[in-house]
């Protein structure tokens, strides 16, 4: 899944001027440029990253130019305060950047004559329908890479996000239920679930799992070794481990900590595994690039993929953004952002770049395709430091196109601490807003109860040691005391800090609570929690 300040919706966000002194970039990557070369210059960039982002523990970065790697390097730890021990064969999870796999799985059974693109979904899978009627009738295996089907932003992630204990088909039972916001093909929304149905187009037309699929299909013949379709799956020993900030007053503010001791403890996703769950490496992330890069060449000769099917994957379906171009504050801005089918493709510094981002509890990462340079870079991480993967991103593709002159260090250092201050201030508010509330009109006991959703199913209102305990009956971690806020609005307080809070808010009827919705504490809310699509009615 992509990243930001909902932590992951793009890879721009918030921060203060307060980084670190550096030297005058413009004279430092221009002298590494041309003294150096490109693997010494993407390497003492990385490096310097590191010293103004110091709580990061560990990233894996790839970079391949003309079919050959320039660098697969590894950095910093597995473990904070452990030992230097990120090496290029290390693993982590790279979440959303899994959604060009499931495209090309897709492609080559398009090859095959098996799938066409722009066929509706219940030609291979009978009976599919959504929401509404109309869109599931005529939404397309085109449609369900393309985040434009019409739902809003993150609907249904909570079929799977937190950890959940569902199947494949429960969520795809549940996926009819999901409310669809906007118009068909009208705007581009991230939809994780409509990747979750195209690995079933993929199960339906290969007649195997898609995992089996992506293991033997695409794996084994690009030479992934390490890779693995789910990160539950990925070895331990072997991983980069999870790691976020925690702390009062807002997730995203406090002190880096560990998250947990396995990748896979904190990132069961097999659920909807085409939609996020690979696990991989530098080395194995440059061979997969380096196909794209070859549009489906393998270096045998052979073809994953036809040149066709490639070009389709790269071909914009929806405008995700826009704006009036480049300024020299904004050098990277793009006129028009757009999404293929499992890329993002937009204009960088007047060249196509192509590429897509990642977010999973504990690590974000990125991939970057830049085909007029028949270049591409990835990086990995095992901490959810957005600003640092902003600073990495842009600052490795300028100096692989040659455009140095802007310091995204400083840049990210300064938005960072910006969107710090702001965030800060909202959770003063919130507290405050809290401390001044009225009590409810009833009873806590009156709340109490089982309350349903459509798609997501049960949530439980118990009474508990004098107050009121809240459980998503699906979502284990996501269980805690619910306390009043202001009147008829309460608040979750999750005893697992990973997790984030919601306002429940409910409407009586004849004096009693009959409905109730729900929405995230934080303004800087992953998107994945999807509190806000929640229908409860009381059973």
């Amino acid at each position: 899944m992509p990243l930001s300040l909902n932590r992951r919706a793009a890879l721009t966000g918030a921060g203060l001027a307060g980084a670190a002194a550096v030297v005058p970039f413009r004279a430092w990557a221009q002298e590494a440029a041309t003294t150096h070369g490109l693997a010494e210059a993407v390497d003492a960039y990385v490096r310097r990253c590191l010293e103004a982002f110091p709580d990061q523990p560990g990233l894996s970065v790839a970079v391949v130019k003309d079919g050959a790697d320039v660098l697969t390097r590894g950095y910093g730890g597995r473990r904070i305060g452990g030992p230097a021990d990120v090496d290029e064969r290390t693993l982590f999870a790279i979440a959303s950047n899994t959604k060009n796999v499931t495209a090309a799985a897709l492609a080559i059974l398009v090859d095959e004559g098996k799938v066409k693109w722009d066929e509706p979904v219940r030609t291979y899978l009978p009976g599919f329908t959504l929401s509404d009627p109309f869109i599931g009738e005529r939404i397309t295996v085109r449609d369900t890479l393309s985040h434009r089907a019409g739902f809003g932003l993150g609907a249904g992630d909570l079929l799977f996000w937190p950890n959940s204990d569902r199947t494949r088909a429960e969520i795809m039972a549940a996926i009819p239920h999901v409310p669809i916001e906007h118009g068909f093909r009208a705007g581009y929304h991230y939809c994780n679930l409509m990747f979750v149905v195209a690995g079933e187009i993929v199960a339906a037309a290969s007649g195997m799992p898609w995992e089996t699929f992506v293991q033997t299909r695409i794996l084994d013949r690009v030479g992934m070794a390490d890779t693995v379709p789910f990160t539950s799956r990925a070895d331990p020993a072997r991983s980069a481990l999870p790691h976020g900030r925690i702390g009062p007053p807002l997730r995203y503010q406090g002190e880096m900590v560990l998250l947990e001791d396995s990748i896979a403890g904190i990132w069961n996703w097999d659920a909807a595994g085409a939609a996020g769950a690979f696990a991989s490496n530098a080395v194995d992330w440059a061979r997969w690039m380096k196909v794209r890069l070859a549009m489906g060449e393998l270096p045998d000769g052979s073809r994953l993929f036809s040149q066709a099917a490639a070009r389709e994957m790269f071909r914009p379906n929806v405008i995700s953004g826009s704006s009036e171009g480049p300024t020299a504050e904004l050098p990277g801005r793009a006129i028009t952002s757009t999404y293929a089918m499992g890329w993002s493709v937009q204009d960088y510094r007047g060249e196509r770049f192509i590429t897509h981002g990642g977010g999973s509890p504990g690590g974000i990462s990125a991939t970057v395709l830049l085909p007029g340079r028949n270049a591409g870079f990835s990086i990995f991480s095992n901490a959810e430091e957005s600003f640092l993967l902003r600073a990495l991103r842009s600052g490795i593709a300028d100096i692989v196109m040659d455009k140095t002159g802007f310091d995204w260090i400083a840049d990210s250092k300064r938005i960072e601490a910006e969107g710090r201050q702001r965030s800060l201030a909202a959770a003063r508010e919130i507290d405050a807003k809290q401390a001044a509330g009225a009590p409810p009109s009833l009873p806590l006991s009156a709340y109490a109860g089982t309350w349903r959703d459509p798609w997501y199913g049960d949530i439980v209102i118990s009474e508990r040691n004098g107050g009121l305990w809240l459980d998503f009956t699906r979502s284990y971690a996501l269980k805690g005391p619910l306390e009043p806020y202001d009147g008829e609005t309460m608040r979750t307080r999750f005893p697992d800090k990973r997790e984030e809070d919601a306002f429940v808010t409910f409407e009586l009827e004849g004096g009693r609570p009959v409905r109730a919705t729900l929405k995230g504490v934080s303004p800087d809310i992953d998107f994945s929690y999807d509190y806000q699509d929640l229908r409860l009615v009381r059973t």
